[in-house]
C-alpha cells in the first residue's frame, strides 16, 4: 500500500501529465495542500521533493513551487554511427544540412547555438592508455557544447580527443574556428584518410559535480551519464576517444542489436 507522500506525488504527477497543471504552473501552497488530502505539511513537503526529484517541479526561493518546463529530449541510438559513417563522403553541400544533434533532437540547425573550444594537452595516464600511446603525447582536446536556441543548458559537454601527429595532414582540423564541421568527427577523420570500423561506447551514471548541475540545468537528485566513447580504425588504431557528459533526466538511449537467426 502506498504512503501519504506517495499518494500525493502520485495524484500532482497525474495532474501534470494530464495537463491540468502546466508548465510554469504554480503549485499551491504546502499548508493548502495539507488541507486538501488532509495530511501534514512535513508530509506534502515529502511528496513533493518526490516530484522535484524526478524533475517534474522546482523549487523557486521565496516564490514557491512550480511545474518545470521540460527541457528537450535526446534520443541517442547506436545507428548513429552509421548514419554518421554514410554521411561522410558527401558533398559538403549535403552534410551542411544536419547533424548528429539534430538527427538525435529532431531540431533543425537553425534552432541550435553551437560552441566549440580547441586546445592541444598532453595525454594523462588514462588517455594514454586508452589510445595505447605514451603518456604525455599530444593529443588535440576539443570541448563542444549544443544547445536549443530556447533553453538556457546544453544537450550534453563533450570531450573529443584525437593524437595530434595523426590529423597534422591537415591544419583545418586544428583550427576551432572551423566549426561545426560539416559531417562531424567522422568527416574530418575522412579527409586524412582515416575510415572508422566500429566505435565502443560505456556508460556509466554517478551524482553531478556542482558545476555540472548547473550548467545543465539539473533538478535535485538528477544523475549525469558518463559515456566514454572510443573509435577505431580500419586497421585497429584507435583514433577518437571522447568523454560525453549526459544528463539523465533528458536522454534516452536506444540500443538495437541485430541476431543471426538459427
Amino acid at each position: 500500500m502506498a504512503n501519504q507522500y506517495e499518494r500525493i506525488a502520485a495524484d500532482l504527477r497525474r495532474q501534470i501529465k494530464a495537463g491540468e497543471l502546466g508548465p510554469g504552473d504554480r503549485l499551491p501552497a504546502e499548508t493548502a495542500l495539507a488541507d486538501q488530502y488532509r495530511v501534514s505539511v512535513p508530509t506534502v513537503r515529502q511528496g513533493v521533493g518526490v516530484l522535484a526529484a524526478e524533475g517534474l517541479v522546482e523549487k523557486q526561493h521565496g516564490r514557491g513551487t512550480f511545474v518545470r518546463r521540460q527541457p528537450t529530449p535526446v534520443k541517442r541510438d547506436n545507428l548513429r554511427h552509421q548514419w554518421e559513417k554514410n554521411r561522410a563522403r558527401e558533398a559538403e553541400s549535403e552534410r551542411l544540412k544536419t547533424g548528429a544533434t539534430e538527427h538525435d533532437t529532431g531540431l533543425t540547425v537553425h534552432d541550435l547555438v553551437f560552441a566549440a573550444k580547441y586546445e592541444q594537452v598532453p595525454a594523462n595516464a588514462d588517455l594514454a592508455a586508452a589510445f595505447g600511446v605514451p603518456e604525455g603525447t599530444m593529443l588535440l582536446e576539443r570541448t563542444y557544447r549544443t544547445r536549443y536556441s530556447e533553453e538556457r543548458a546544453p544537450f550534453n559537454v563533450s570531450r573529443s580527443y584525437l593524437l595530434l601527429d595523426l590529423i597534422s595532414g591537415n591544419p583545418d582540423l586544428l583550427r576551432q574556428d572551423q566549426e561545426p564541421w560539416p559531417g562531424g568527427t567522422q568527416n574530418q577523420l575522412f579527409t586524412v584518410g582515416i575510415e572508422l570500423d566500429r566505435v565502443v561506447e560505456t556508460f556509466r551514471a554517478r551524482p553531478p559535480t556542482p558545476d555540472e548541475t548547473e550548467e545543465l540545468g539539473l533538478p535535485a537528485g538528477v544523475s549525469v551519464i558518463i559515456l566514454r566513447k572510443t573509435c577505431i580504425d580500419t586497421t585497429d588504431r584507435v583514433v577518437e576517444v571522447a568523454d560525453v557528459t549526459l544528463p539523465g533526466d533528458r536522454t534516452e538511449m536506444v540500443y538495437t542489436t541485430q541476431l543471426s537467426r538459427w
